[in-house]
């Protein structure tokens, strides 16, 4: 059986995080919906927390950054950034990564675990946490503790970006492409949204990705409540195009942005959030 360890799985995946998000028109979608909205909200960069002229950037938090797809993107528009990863592989990319762009002086990596944030209270001017590692804490109150440490060391009135995996999109997933081995899945992951090695040992076909909680929309949101936090928008950042990806692969680009606009229009409706494979909430604390 594979290991399912979320640490030890982006250990061995490498670059394959810094990969996805740019390897077919709908991965790419899920970064320009996701970078649409960070765009809209962060604070600017030359701009310190007053509003008044500062010579130092804004500070932004890129929490389980993995190999620094966003941290660079933030770093390219002059945020200063902090990534911290469970993964030192990731870890270690992310550094190559600035540093192969020339952001070595705006973007710092280090280990350090979503549940036990390494950073004073009322640290940063904006909070990231993207693509999906809050997902991979599949404990509910350990997933409290994480949102509430994502509120903690942000500063008040910070905007805050967390994405998640979506269980609809799951299942859709499961029944799609892996039926024959994994049909045991499917009523487990629909009643809890928890996928963990010994569900796949009993159920599944013996080989797993890493271990998640895939939500609901109305669950993530209320979650972040109670974390604190003001829930602006949830969206789904891949809305109509999910699971996809081999369909729209090889497709005329006139196509294909079509498929884009139609995913802009659409992703802010609440049923789009809650069958997209990332579901996006944009939050202030």
């Amino acid at each position: 059986m594979s290991d399912m360890d979320p640490e030890s799985f982006y250990d061995e995946l490498a670059e394959g995080e810094w990969e996805r998000l740019d390897r077919d028109p709908v991965t790419r979608m899920e970064f320009a919906s996701t970078t649409a909205y960070l765009a809209r909200d962060l604070p600017d960069p030359g701009r310190d927390r007053s509003g008044t002229d500062d010579p130092a950037s804004s500070h932004v938090l890129d929490a389980g950054g993995a190999a620094g797809r966003y941290a660079v993107w933030l770093a390219e528009r002059g945020h200063d950034v902090t990534l911290v990863d469970l993964s030192a592989t990731q870890v270690e990319l992310a550094r190559e990564n600035a540093a192969e762009r020339g952001l070595a002086d705006r973007v710092a990596a280090e280990r350090g675990d979503v549940r036990a944030l390494p950073f004073a209270d009322d640290t940063f001017d904006a909070v990231c946490c993207l693509g999906g590692p809050l997902s991979h804490v599949v404990d509910a109150d350990e997933r409290a503790g994480a949102m509430a440490e994502l509120r903690r060391v942000a500063r008040t009135g910070a905007p805050v970006f967390v994405s998640v995996i979506g269980r609809l999109a799951v299942l859709r997933d499961i029944i799609k492409f892996n039926l024959d081995g994994s049909h045991g899945l499917l009523g487990p992951i629909a009643e809890s949204g928890d996928y963990t090695a010994d569900l796949v040992t009993e159920h599944g076909d013996g080989e797993g990705w890493a271990e998640c909680h895939f939500f609901r929309a109305a669950e993530f949101e209320a979650e972040l409540e109670r974390a604190g936090f003001k829930v602006e928008q949830l969206v789904g950042l891949e809305g109509v195009a999910t699971r996809m990806k081999h369909e729209l692969s090889g497709t005329d680009e006139e196509v294909i942005e079509d498929v884009r606009d139609v995913v802009r229009t659409l992703r802010e409706d609440p049923v789009v959030a809650d069958v997209s494979e990332h579901i996006l909430a944009v939050c202030r604390n």
